[in-house]
């Protein structure tokens, strides 16, 4: 099993996020940190502060040397698909090849009214998301793409230079969707993240990625799973160590422990000595 830390940009200093990752970055239980892409905080105080995600996410991956970076997941309704894969190949580059690039179809209502985004009602939200994911692939690998869809249309259009690793950044899609997110997933994902769930949630949902993956002539198991969970900064190491053992013994490859505030870096050596025990 591998073990990531997430740090949502919310209700939090930049100072904090940054203390969190680089500690991250000297402890080797865990593997990589990944961020959040809202506008809003999603839990606690709706009015509260929250950082930008492609900003954070760039500075930290500057801050940082040994850990794999990502956010969880970018909301496809946010930005053009062929800016987030010049972005992701761009951070690829700073990152010197530790990106893992998260797609998402989105799903605030809140902040995309705020904003002016056009979410879209669902069955088109995910049409638009399901063109965005193979915009992203073919510029990540191919010199020039052209694409004709019913939201997206390119005309040899050009990213470069690509990233540092090859076939492009790993792509990680989150949700749990069972008709068209794990289908999507089946389809495009090298990584698929279900957020906040049991074990036996988890499984059931597994069993219809593996059916999607069936249907789509994909081996599942070239699909790395993880899950997220909520980490209080209250919550007793062993817990979470416990609440991790159960995911991995389902199957699970990767948890992510989501932080919740106050962010407190002396949290991790106490949740990574845990870990490394019940590993043994």
């Amino acid at each position: 099993m591998q073990f990531d830390i997430k740090t949502p940009p919310q209700h939090c200093s930049w100072q904090s996020m940054l203390d969190i990752w680089t500690a991250v970055d000297d402890i080797e239980t865990f593997t990589g940190c990944w961020n959040f892409d809202h506008f809003y905080p999603l839990v606690g105080d709706e009015n509260g502060t929250c950082l930008e995600s492609w900003v954070t996410l760039t500075a930290l991956a500057a801050h940082t040397k040994r850990i794999r970076v990502g956010c969880m997941v970018q909301g496809a309704p946010y930005r053009h698909p062929t800016l987030i894969a010049n972005m992701a190949t761009s951070l690829d580059i700073v990152s010197n090849g530790r990106l893992n690039l998260g797609l998402g179809a989105g799903w605030h209502e809140g902040e995309s009214h705020a904003y002016g985004i056009d979410l879209l009602p669902l069955k088109q939200r995910m049409n638009r998301f399901e063109e965005s994911v193979q915009v992203v692939k073919a510029m990540l690998t191919q010199e020039f793409t052209s694409f004709s869809g019913e939201y997206f249309q390119l005309d040899n259009a050009r990213c470069e230079p690509k990233g540092l690793q090859p076939g492009g950044p790993p792509i990680v899609i989150g949700g749990g969707g069972e008709k068209r997110t794990l289908r999507i997933v089946a389809m495009y994902a090298d990584h698929w993240n279900l957020p906040f769930a049991s074990p036996e949630q988890f499984t059931a949902k597994y069993n219809i990625l593996k059916a999607h993956c069936q249907t789509v002539g994909r081996d599942v198991n070239e699909i790395e799973c993880s899950v997220q969970i909520a980490l209080p900064a209250d919550q007793a190491p062993s817990e979470s160590a416990s609440i991790a053992a159960a995911l991995g013994e389902a199957g699970v490859n990767t948890v992510i422990f989501s932080l919740r505030n106050p962010y407190r870096v002396e949290i991790l050596e106490p949740l990574a000595k845990a870990l490394e025990d019940i590993t043994r």
